[in-house]
């Protein structure tokens, strides 16, 4: 338990061998996590709660911490950060209060040498009452000391002494167990301020010491919080001494007068997200053709091995290879995208982002806390959606939920790369295709501005709150943290791929493949198109074909769209599948080739530029999850605003794709 960003994640990490997300800012961790290990002869259960400032919770994700306090927890570790350590010893006294034995993990203790201060760690231990173990938590310096620490407190659990005037408590508590009733220091003083209480009822001979023990009681806090604020800046300056002249400027300072600039941050900002889409564009092409000759080599050598049982041959080449390879080929792009994203958190970047948006999302209502969340979706909606519990107000948080799913998650990125590699890179060069790729996902974050400013004046009517963020020192980032986080999402992307995609496949599969069309003399190519419009898929994509034709959708694009809606990841797979069935003997033909001569039945090309960035552009802005919609469904207590949220970002995915098209069809 500790302040946000005061390296409780990395200690739990270091303490259990777990791989939770670690982040240099606030609001990374929103729930509970939990993890087992052996201390000494003990078996521990070690909980990471989310990071506060007081015991009196501000947002959702505060209140989950303090929930964690009132249970039956024998030991609390307090993570304090030592170069914050005022503002940190705001919540140590009052989690002191509570007279549960404590131990303290002193983070970030280098930056206080580097600072040139000296820590007094005798004497913070006096001044505490409790064990004060140094450490670095991302070298990991400390952890043995501090489970150390743990195995003695749990030997020999003892309070905080950092309000020594307990001793009339002390005497009572023993009087109590003489007659057989245990209570813990914390346990007595609630029973004893507690006028109400009839504890002592049978004890009419204790009730001196009782007495005695409230007037203790009642002494043993801070009378207010000003009272408390003096209490943390005394420590500091006794525990904390300043050996070297303070310097004016830090480097930090200095990077951040350009970085946090108005006018040159929003620049570097978007300088910064276009070279690293750039990156991902031109970078990824190596790996993609060779996992894509890798799937191709593949089907060729399974192929001919299955041309006495065509069914089998179909199902295996043109459903699982087609689909499951179509998806996999993008694994490099997943990769180096979160290479980048744990590269500028590592360093401190991210957090500054932050703040330059707070003036951007001012402007419809929310403030730079929301950038979090909204940077969250980037990866994935669902963390995104649980992180706005550390927006502080109701109204705001509600915001931030509803808008989380328009930031272009990592599942939509298929869709751009198929689209960009087969349209725009061949036509207009990489620069142009890193630049649609950054467009792609710089949308979902413009739109979601007008969108929660009509939101907030029309239905939710909230106002803007003031922000406040603690920027963390510039570093090098921890090379086992971005590795951990691009495996994290490297992983999940490959399990989804195993088993929704898969499952996707078949079913778009055998839909597309029966029933059987009666054999006909046409050349192979148009009976394999007369097959697939015979067949279940093409039926229906027939039948919702003049919904989509609008935005310029064939049946097989719409199939693929109305595919999409539970897992916005099976889009791929299902074009794969709908226009592989449909191109005869060119199964081996990359996907990017097969649509790129997709026509209409009069012999017009279906892709054309128009479509092609509709298409993104639908994707971009439609909620096709319903993973999502079950979070947003969980996080507001509410069936309401989820079917809120999918009808709303349907229908701008549909206007968006149709304002393309028609811009596009005038050009």
């Amino acid at each position: 338990m500790g302040n946000p960003n005061a390296g409780k994640t990395t200690l739990f990490n270091s303490l259990t061998g777990s791989r939770q997300k670690v982040g240099n800012y606030a609001g990374v961790t929103v729930e509970r996590v939990s993890a087992t290990r052996k201390v000494g002869s003990f078996d521990c259960e070690f909980i990471d709660v989310p990071g506060l400032y007081s015991l009196t919770p501000a947002s959702e994700d505060e209140a989950v911490a303090v929930q964690v306090l009132g249970e039956a927890t024998d030991l609390i570790v307090c993570v304090i950060d030592a170069s914050n350590l005022e503002r940190n010893l705001y919540l140590y006294s009052q989690i002191a209060e509570l007279w549960r034995p404590v131990v303290v993990a002193l983070t970030m203790t280098d930056r206080v040498e580097a600072a040139g201060s000296i820590l007094k760690l005798d004497r913070l231990r006096r001044l505490l009452g409790c064990p004060v173990v140094p450490m670095v938590g991302h070298k990991e310096k400390g952890v043995k000391e501090l489970l150390a620490a743990i195995e003695a407190a749990l030997t020999s659990p003892s309070e905080p002494t950092l309000l020594s005037d307990i001793g009339a408590l002390r005497e009572l508590q023993i009087e109590l167990a003489r007659r057989g009733y245990d209570h813990s220091i914390g346990d007595l003083r609630s029973e004893v301020l507690n006028d109400a209480s009839t504890m002592i009822v049978p004890f009419a001979e204790l009730r001196p010491a009782w007495d005695k023990a409230k007037e203790a009681a009642e002494n043993a806090a801070f009378t207010d919080p000003s009272a408390r604020y003096a209490w943390t800046a005394q420590v500091q300056r006794e525990a904390i001494v300043q050996a070297a002249p303070k310097r004016e400027l830090t480097l930090t300072d200095r990077i951040d007068k350009v970085l946090t600039h108005r006018v040159f941050g929003l620049i570097v900002f978007t300088a910064v997200m276009y070279c690293v889409f750039f990156s991902i564009y031109t970078l990824s092409q190596p790996f993609m053709d060779a996992i894509e000759a890798g799937f191709g080599w593949l089907g060729a050598a399974i192929s001919p091995r299955l041309e006495t049982i065509p069914v089998l041959q179909s199902f295996i080449v043109d459903g699982l290879i087609a689909g499951v390879g179509g998806v996999v080929v993008f694994l490099p792009q997943i990769l180096i995208l979160f290479f980048f994203i744990a590269m500028l958190e590592g360093t401190g970047y991210l957090a500054r982002a932050a703040f330059l948006m707070d003036r951007l999302l001012g402007w419809c209502g929310l403030n730079g806390r929301a950038f979090i969340p909204l940077l969250s979706s980037f990866a994935c909606a669902i963390p995104g959606v649980m992180a706005a519990r550390v927006m502080p107000d109701p109204k705001a948080r509600l915001a931030t939920i509803l808008v989380a799913p328009l930031m272009s998650c990592s599942a939509r990125l298929p869709v751009y790369m198929l689209i960009i590699g087969s349209f725009i890179e061949p036509q207009y060069g990489a620069f142009w295709a890193g630049f649609a790729l950054f467009a792609m996902h710089l949308l979902g974050l413009i739109v979601a501005i007008p969108v929660v400013f009509l939101l907030n004046r029309g239905v939710l009517k909230g106002k803007r709150l003031p922000f406040m963020l603690e920027l963390p020192p510039y570093q090098m980032p921890r090379w086992k943290d971005v590795f951990l986080g691009m495996m994290n999402r490297g992983k999940v992307f490959l399990t989804t791929a195993g088993t929704t995609i898969v499952v996707m496949s078949v079913i778009i599969w055998a839909a597309s493949y029966f029933p059987r069309k009666a054999e006909s003399r046409l050349p192979e190519n148009e009976a394999a198109v007369a097959q697939l419009e015979y067949s279940l898929m093409g039926r229906v994509g027939k039948a919702v074909e003049p919904a989509f034709a609008p935005l310029g959708f064939d049946w097989r694009i719409s199939t693929a769209i109305l595919s999409a809606f539970p897992a916005r990841e099976t889009v791929v797979p299902s074009l794969g599948i709908l226009f592989s069935l449909g191109s005869g003997d060119e199964a081996e033909a990359k996907l990017g080739e097969k649509i790129k001569e997709a026509k209409w039945p009069d012999g017009r090309p279906l892709f054309t530029l128009p479509t092609s960035i509709g298409l993104m552009v639908f994707f971009a802005l439609c909620a096709q999850c319903l993973s999502t919609l079950a979070v947003v469904r969980r996080e507001t207590n509410s069936r309401k605003w989820p079917l809120f949220m999918f009808t709303y970002m349907t229908v701008l995915a549909y206007i968006g794709a149709w304002v393309v098209q028609w811009i596009g069809s005038r050009i």
